[in-house]
């Protein structure tokens, strides 16, 4: 694996049309060693910088997982966030180190100036689902020029806006008369919350009602590759994990979640904007997604409903990205 060092931007061939590229190793960025991996069959092609959700749910470890079939059209870039699998592991933080959304935006406009440097591109397309959308959305607002388009998938809208979640998993566990589900949600009562275990018996509810309503995702998308598969990276791993959602919820709901809400952030974007949504996402419903869509504001946009899709990848929902990509955003990425 090559070393991203500081100077990798100059010190990298130039790109020649029609030559791969698969690049991967530490780059300083934010004033840390952070993990990036960069792979497509022709580094002429439209770059794809790639903000995984989470947070700390890294693509690296996969191989890229769903969206490795896109490097033959795309540079498709992947980056463990700060606080997130090599990038944590690199940089271990004590607990009560602080990790912010606007730290990791910061960080992603800096590897997306390298970006542009390294292959030689006025523009980027930047795509982010879940945490990423957030990170991603905080990105777009912020230095709107480096990039085409923005695509959001499964888009967060806000800690108060997407809360709406619990009665409607509450309502889908009372109709099937499940009585231990119902007992749960009930016990947590509505959020917001101030036991960070509360937003995991939610979550593992959310997956259990929309696996009733979706198709199952490729299970070879999720294998690890050898690489990330020492003891030491899944410790890393999953170390990050902890450390990362304890951050984003908060010790007494008072994380990361707790400030977002991109309505404040404002909906007028200077990009095209793209959002694809699980019609079956029980996370960040359909109805709030929607409804943010039609508050934006910008040059283009589209919002994606897809059936049979919740809130993390499959097939239906993988697609329905790629269709975007190719249909209205690689035209303006060229």
């Amino acid at each position: 694996m090559l070393s991203l060092l500081p100077s990798f931007a100059f010190a990298a061939p130039a790109c020649q049309p029609g030559r791969p590229v698969d690049e991967s190793g530490f780059m300083k960025i934010g004033g840390i060693e952070q993990w990036v991996t960069i792979q497509g069959d022709d580094c002429a092609n439209p770059v794809l910088m790639v903000v995984h959700g989470g947070p700390a749910n890294t693509y690296t470890v996969f191989g890229g997982g769903p969206y490795a079939a896109w490097r033959k059209d795309y540079t498709v870039v992947h980056w463990d966030q700060r606080g997130a699998g090599m990038t944590y592991g690199r940089n271990r933080p004590s607990e009560d180190t602080p990790l912010t959304v606007e730290q990791i935006r910061d960080d992603g406009l800096e590897l997306a100036r390298h970006l542009r440097r390294r292959f030689g591109k006025d523009k980027l397309i930047l795509m982010g689902s879940s945490w990423g959308s957030i990170v991603g959305a905080y990105m777009a607002k912020q230095d709107p020029k480096q990039f085409c388009a923005w695509v959001g998938v499964a888009q967060v809208v806000g800690e108060r806006e997407n809360r709406s979640n619990w009665g409607t998993v509450l309502e889908r566990a009372r109709k099937a008369d499940d009585q231990a589900t119902v007992a749960q949600l009930e016990a947590l009562g509505p959020p917001p919350w101030t036991n960070p275990r509360s937003f995991g018996i939610l979550r593992r509810a959310i997956r259990k009602y929309e696996l009733l309503a979706t198709e199952p995702t490729v299970a070879a998308w999720w294998k690890v590759l050898p690489a990330y598969a020492t003891p030491q990276a899944r410790a890393d791993y999953d170390a990050g994990e902890d450390y990362s959602f304890l951050k984003f919820v908060g010790w007494k709901g008072d994380g990361m979640m707790s400030k977002v809400d991109l309505y404040q952030l404002g909906s007028r974007f200077e990009l095209p904007v793209y959002l694809v949504q699980g019609a079956e996402d029980l996370l960040t419903e359909a109805k709030v997604t929607r409804r943010y869509f039609e508050a934006i504001s910008a040059p283009d946009k589209a919002y994606v409903e897809v059936p049979r899709a919740g809130h993390d990848p499959n097939g239906p929902l993988i697609d329905a990205q790629a269709r975007v990509l190719a249909e209205r955003v690689r035209p303006k990425c060229m």
